[in-house]
């Protein structure tokens, strides 16, 4: 009888728990991206990179980018999300290396992407 109530009692308190908040796009770019593309020193700016072509803006990408570019990628939320996703899979020899391994917080650095102009 004990082990019912407390089976029960577990069983119930799985559903009391409350919805997880949303990831803050915003505040993932800042901790995970800001530093290398807050200027062009290390990564190229983003802003405006929703819909721009791959290897587009003025920094020095590596020639897996460029290649990418020259053959018609643009940034589009898919191509950022498998960007995200695994950059060295993505275009062997990137410079990037920092990967964001969880679906909804791709999604809401993307989202982010988008406000950058």
């Amino acid at each position: 009888m004990f082990r019912t109530a407390v089976f029960a009692a577990l069983a119930l308190s799985l559903f009391a728990v409350p919805a997880l908040a949303q990831p803050d796009g915003e505040q993932l770019f800042n901790q995970q991206c800001g530093l290398c593309h807050n200027d062009e020193t290390m990564g190229p700016t983003l802003a405006g990179v929703s819909g721009r072509k791959v290897g587009g803006s003025g920094f020095d990408y590596s020639p897996a980018l460029k290649a990418k570019g020259e053959a018609g990628a643009t940034w589009t939320d898919a191509e950022l999300d498998i960007f995200l996703k695994g950059p060295p899979a993505y275009a062997p020899g990137v410079k990037m290396f920092m990967a964001v391994p969880q679906d909804d917080n791709r999604a809401a650095i993307i989202a982010y992407l988008k406000t950058l102009k």
